[in-house]
């Protein structure tokens, strides 16, 4: 029998597959993936059908993330009957966070963490004779600079670029910084040069990741320096960033952001809980007030600047009282539109270790549609004040209801939904407001 192997002396390309599971970070980390199995005697295969290697990027935040990933091996274990040379690799937090386990399901190969992507032909290599592969081991200086991401999660004209990697904020429920391990940004230099060719590829919008921007910092540059370093690239190139710690967010980034009409005015600011009670528990280093007075300071210097966040209902020991102070946090701060979930306790958090999971899963059920019903309306006000403006669209494709109409999002990070016959993807175009639900604004081209 040949194996993996044998195909890498022999210099033989594999096709590879790789499905993503969670944030814009996993999403970015294929990218970084495929790149390093390119340059190693693989080639990207988008048929599952047809290839020799499965990647799971998987995500570890929810206990619902997990299981998707768990029902989809039940599924591969069909396709690695039918074809047995088929190598399944599991990677991303999910791996980290669970390591050995993962093996015991009967399907995985291959079970990689954040921090050994580039190890990952090697590991390949060594699947054979029903041996399995592994590597779990973080690192606190990689950030994968030198690697040039293979663009395989795009539609041509986004793309992002990972500035830093890992978190050491330890929020009580939260598995990142165990499962990315140390804070460290990447050089400057090479942040710039990646946004530099993608704009030259055509590529018209970037987003700078990490698991808190704020906090970037390289040498003397922070991350208010590194945005408008970015942002003078071109001004036809625009500009965003994820995600925001509120304790990190600064005046002088909130600066930056309004001097550049480039730099999107979007910013994603995770409230959590309207509660201070809540956010002691969470260990979220900040207060209500100081929140909502963050969220003062962005309207006051950008007054059309969008403000989302994310929300978690029925947190350990969540009173209704509790709950009603996310609600009127949430209507104070005028959110545009929210990423809303249950509390779910994830293993080897300090809330799972010293703290109750005692909300019952009804409440935390019918707090959380009460939070979806605020937010829908909240989002369908925001809306209604854009009726009649025009905003410049970067346009991303056809509506999935007409090839007539086109769909794009505006500065602020909302859909659009126009008709146009005339303009394409990547073009930007100024459509006027005449329309919208809590969701997509409708608009007509001003010619």
């Amino acid at each position: 029998m040949i194996t993996f192997a044998d195909d890498l002396i022999c210099m033989e390309k594999k096709g590879f597959y790789i499905e993503t599971y969670g944030c814009q970070m996993n999403f970015s980390d294929s990218e970084i993936i495929a790149s390093v199995l390119k340059n190693n005697f693989f080639e990207f295969e988008p048929d599952i059908n047809k290839a020799d290697l499965i990647l799971l990027n998987t995500c570890s935040i929810r206990d619902n993330a997990e299981q998707k990933v768990f029902n989809r091996l039940k599924h591969l274990k069909f396709l690695k009957k039918k074809n047995n040379g088929l190598i399944i690799g599991l990677l991303g937090c999910m791996a980290e966070r669970l390591k050995e386990e993962l093996f015991a399901e009967g399907v995985v190969d291959l079970v990689a963490g954040p921090d050994s992507y580039r190890e990952l032909p090697q590991l390949i290599a060594s699947i054979q004779g029903g041996n399995k592969a592994f590597n779990v081991m973080l690192s606190a200086e990689e950030t994968y600079a030198d690697i040039n991401p293979v663009r395989i999660n795009t539609n041509g004209i986004s793309a992002f670029i990972s500035i830093m990697r890992g978190c050491q904020n330890f929020c009580s429920y939260c598995v990142v910084p165990f499962t990315r391990g140390k804070e460290r940004s990447r050089e400057p230099e090479t942040i710039m040069a990646e946004a530099k060719k993608l704009f030259s590829e055509g590529f018209k919008e970037i987003t700078l990741l990490g698991q808190n921007v704020n906090s970037y910092t390289y040498n003397n540059i922070g991350f208010p320096k590194l945005m408008a370093m970015v942002a003078e690239i071109n001004p036809a190139l625009r500009i965003r960033f994820a995600t925001s710690h509120p304790k990190d967010l600064s005046d002088d980034l909130i600066a930056v952001i309004a001097a550049y009409p480039n730099i999107c005015k979007a910013i994603h600011l995770p409230l959590q809980s309207g509660s201070d009670t809540m956010l002691k528990l969470m260990n979220r280093k900040y207060t209500r007030d100081y929140y909502l007075s963050r969220v003062e300071a962005i309207y006051k210097a950008i007054p059309d600047c969008a403000i989302s966040t994310d929300i978690i209902a029925g947190f350990c020991s969540e009173t209704e009282q509790d709950h009603q102070d996310t609600l009127s946090a949430m209507r104070e701060a005028k959110i545009d539109y929210a990423f809303m979930f249950k509390y779910s306790q994830r293993e080897g958090t300090k809330a799972a270790e010293t703290l109750t999971d005692d909300v019952p899963d009804d409440v935390k059920t019918q707090r959380l549609n009460e939070i979806i019903a605020l937010q829908q309306e909240l989002s369908l006000a925001s809306n209604k004040k854009d009726l009649g403006k025009v905003f410049e669209v970067l346009v991303e494709g056809t509506s999935k209801r007409s090839s007539r109409q086109l769909t794009g999002r505006t500065s602020q990070n909302k859909v659009v939904v126009f008709t146009d016959s005339e303009h394409t993807t990547g073009d930007y175009v100024q459509v006027r407001i005449t329309d919208c639900t809590s969701g997509t604004l409708k608009g007509e081209v001003v010619v």
